[in-house]
């Protein structure tokens, strides 16, 4: 796959793939478009260079943000810095909004909140409840940072994508000779007390780790190359037997605590 220069995220993302875009450039076979049924940040979108992108998620959140902001462009990065304010970076100010966040249909202004709460929000998690409310508590930042430069490299690249709320399976069946997909599905836990699969209401089973298998062999015997990132555990090894599988360790930045944040076993698995 053909390098581009770097191009940082502009939402904290809980498995942010920038961390490791070299190794996805590297494995990412060549083609016309690249689906990613669970596109997060966005980290291999920016640093990949197809003629076409198909970004899907099942984060209504995550959806409407990428699509105002392909639309809208500076005018929408304008709207909201307003936002970004020492006068609304309180816990009573976030509160007051979280509660609003979840009860209101005007989906430009959640669209703005999204990107308040992912910088002021504790520890930049995206996290919802059982019944799909937002829920990640205020994160006391001093100044958080508002990323317009790369809210902008996000708008110009976007103008080359297609945005839709949708699950993996329906995204991945969408494709068609040409096609390359990546899939950075939630990760399978390396402990009971390490899921952080609640990016979106429901989580991520083992039942659904093994379908996407499945759904990527499918793929590949139709001649579409399929990509899979996830934790290296016997279980993943296990499911990803039939596939090409380059492991490695990589540094988690999901703590807080800087002297927590440990190595973990990663993988990429090709089927080609």
């Amino acid at each position: 796959m053909t390098k581009t220069n770097n191009i940082k995220p502009f939402l904290k993302w809980a498995g942010n793939k920038y961390r490791i875009i070299e190794r996805v450039q590297r494995l990412l076979p060549e083609g016309k478009r690249l689906l990613e049924p669970f596109t997060g940040s966005g980290a291999v979108f920016l640093n990949t260079d197809y003629e076409h992108y198909l970004l899907t998620d099942n984060n209504p959140d995550l959806i409407n943000i990428y699509q105002h902001l392909k639309q809208e462009g500076p005018a929408f990065i304008s709207y909201c810095k307003r936002f970004f304010n020492d006068k609304y970076n309180n816990p009573e100010t976030y509160y007051k909004w979280r509660e609003e966040f979840n009860r209101t249909n005007k989906l430009r202004r959640k669209a703005a909140l999204f990107l308040y709460f992912n910088r002021h929000g504790y520890n930049g998690l995206c996290r919802y409840n059982q019944k799909g409310g937002f829920n990640v508590p205020f994160g006391r930042y001093k100044k958080p940072y508002f990323p317009a430069r790369e809210m902008l490299a996000f708008h110009e690249k976007a103008q080359r994508a297609t945005f839709r709320l949708s699950d993996f399976s329906t995204c991945m069946q969408q494709a068609r000779k040409g096609d390359v997909i990546y899939c950075d599905p939630p990760y399978y836990p390396l402990s009971a007390s390490a899921n952080f699969t609640t990016y979106s209401a429901g989580g991520f089973t083992e039942q659904q780790q093994h379908q996407l298998a499945e759904i990527a062999r499918q793929c590949r015997a139709r001649n579409i190359p399929v990509l899979i990132s996830n934790h290296n555990t016997r279980f993943t090894l296990d499911v990803y037997s039939d596939a090409q599988v380059e492991d490695f360790k990589v540094r988690r930045f999901i703590s807080c605590n800087g002297n927590k944040r440990d190595q973990a076993g990663e993988l990429l698995a090709l089927y080609a």
